[in-house]
């Protein structure tokens, strides 16, 4: 069982940024593929980003390239999302979460934490 929970969400300006940090439970956490999702008020939620057990390699939507960044600390249990140039339509709630690496579906999530964006 994975506990995560995420922190750094609030309201921001269009073009600045934020920090996103998801807190994982799991003693094996380097084991884990984690991912980042968001979904904005009616609607699905969406994959925003994903990153491999040792960092080395990420992936992200079409909609934050160049804009976001995951990356992990597999020391700290801790799972972030750098957020820079926001855009309005970035605002959602943001979710971390975990997978095994034998697994095709996300297994895991946290509780989300809410990022608005101002015009």
């Amino acid at each position: 069982q994975v506990q995560l929970v995420e922190s750094g969400g609030g309201l921001v300006q269009a073009g600045g940024s934020l920090r996103l940090s998801c807190a994982a439970s799991a003693r094996t956490f380097s084991n884990y593929i984690m991912g980042w999702f968001r979904q904005a008020p009616g609607k699905e939620r969406d994959f925003v980003a994903s990153i491999m057990t040792s960092g080395g390699y990420t992936s992200y939507a079409t909609s934050v390239k160049g804009r976001f960044t995951i990356s992990r600390d597999n020391a700290k249990n801790t799972l972030y999302l750098q957020m820079n140039s926001l855009k309005p339509e970035d605002t959602a709630v943001y979710y971390c979460a975990a997978r095994g690496t034998g697994k095709s579906k996300y297994e895991y999530w946290g509780q989300g934490t809410q990022v608005t964006v101002s015009s």
